[in-house]
C-alpha cells in the first residue's frame, strides 16, 4: 500500500499545505487504501482474505452535522510536542480527507488540541511490523527511516491487526518478537501503542487473535518503561464499524481520532517530561498492581 509520508510538519503554521499533500495521496491510495495484511518471505494472511477484510469504504448516511460534539474541547495536554503516527488501514480514516472531510475531526487537529505541534503521519494500508506488501515498507522499516533521519520524539504505533492475522496463519515472527523489535529500535523514546479489536469470530482477523496481541502488548510493558498501551479495544463501539468488522465509519474514525489523542495526553501528560519517564505514573492504571494500559 502507498505510504502516506510527510516530513515533520508544523501543524500550527502549515496545516493547509499538509492537507493538500494528503489529498493528493488520497487518489493514489483510493484504489488499494484499505488493504489489511502483508506478504514477504514469510507466511502472511491469505491475499484474498486480506483484500476482503481490509477494503475500507465510507459508509453510513448520518451527516457529520448531526453527530453532535465529536471534537472534544480543550482539556488535558501532552508533553509530546512531536509525534510519529505509524498505522495500517485502520488509520486511513484518521488522516485522509476522502474518509473524513472535516479537518477538525481528523487526527492532526486532535493531536494539535492536546499539544502536539509536529505531526508525522506514516499510514499505509496492509502494514504490519514484519511483513511487507508489494514493496511498501513495513512498520519496522518506517520507524528505522525516521530514526535515521534524526527524529527524536514520541511515537504512536497503531499496528497489530495485520500482525495478529499473519501470526495466526503461521508467520515466522511471533507477536512478542514483533513488539520487542519495535521497542528496541525506538529505544527510550515515549511510545504509545493502540491496541486492536475486530468484530469477527473466525479467520485470521478473528477477535480472539486480536486479544492475543493485546495481551502480548501488556506483557511487554514490564521490559520497556516508556511504553504505554491505549485501550482502544475497550472504547470502540460495534456501531462504529463498517460491515467488514475491521474498519470504521466516518463517525467511528472521528471518535478514534479524538480518543487516541486523549490517550496520548493521559499516557504522557504535560505535567510529566516525555523524555524522563521511569514508571507508569501519569496514566490511568488498570488493576491493583498498576499497568501501562491507558483509558
Amino acid at each position: 500500500m502507498p505510504s502516506i509520508r510527510a516530513t515533520c510538519v508544523d501543524i500550527k503554521a502549515a496545516a493547509g499545505s499538509r492537507y493538500v499533500r494528503l489529498a493528493a495521496c488520497a487518489a493514489a491510495v483510493a484504489l488499494l487504501a484499505g488493504c489489511s495484511g502483508a506478504s514477504q518471505t514469510t507466511t502472511a494472511a491469505p491475499n484474498a482474505a486480506r483484500l476482503a477484510h481490509a477494503k475500507t469504504a465510507i459508509t453510513g448516511t448520518t451527516p457529520a452535522s448531526a453527530w453532535g460534539p465529536v471534537a472534544a474541547p480543550a482539556g488535558p495536554r501532552t508533553s509530546c510536542t512531536s509525534v510519529v503516527h505509524i498505522g495500517d488501514s485502520t488509520s486511513d480514516g484518521l488522516v485522509l480527507p476522502a474518509y473524513q472531510p472535516d479537518p477538525n475531526l481528523r487526527i492532526a487537529a486532535q493531536y494539535r488540541r492536546v499539544g502536539v505541534t509536529n505531526f508525522i503521519p506514516e499510514v499505509s494500508g496492509a502494514r504490519s511490523i514484519y511483513e511487507t506488501w508489494h514493496g511498501f515498507p513495513n512498520g519496522y522499516t518506517v520507524a528505522q527511516q525516521q530514526i535515521q533521519h534524526g527524529y527524536r520524539g514520541c511515537w504512536v504505533i497503531a499496528l497489530g491487526t495485520n500482525d495478529a492475522a499473519d501470526v495466526a496463519v503461521g508467520s515466522a515472527m511471533s507477536m512478542p518478537a514483533r513488539i520487542k523489535e519495535m521497542m528496541t529500535l525506538i529505544g527510550d523514546e515515549p511510545v504509545m501503542w493502540v491496541n486492536v479489536i475486530t468484530l469477527l469470530s473466525s479467520g485470521p482477523y478473528a477477535e480472539s487473535n486480536m486479544r492475543a496481541w493485546n495481551r502480548d502488548l501488556l506483557q511487554a510493558c514490564s521490559q520497556f518503561p516508556t511504553m504505554r498501551v491505549y485501550d482502544w479495544a475497550a472504547a470502540a463501539q460495534p456501531s462504529w464499524f463498517i460491515n467488514d468488522g475491521i474498519h470504521y465509519t466516518p463517525y467511528g474514525y472521528a471518535q478514534r481520532s479524538r480518543l487516541i489523542a486523549n490517550g496520548l495526553a493521559a499516557a504522557f501528560p504535560a505535567s510529566q517530561s516525555a523524555s524522563g519517564l521511569l514508571s507508569v505514573s501519569g496514566t490511568r492504571a488498570i488493576g491493583s498492581g498498576g499497568s501501562c494500559l491507558v483509558q
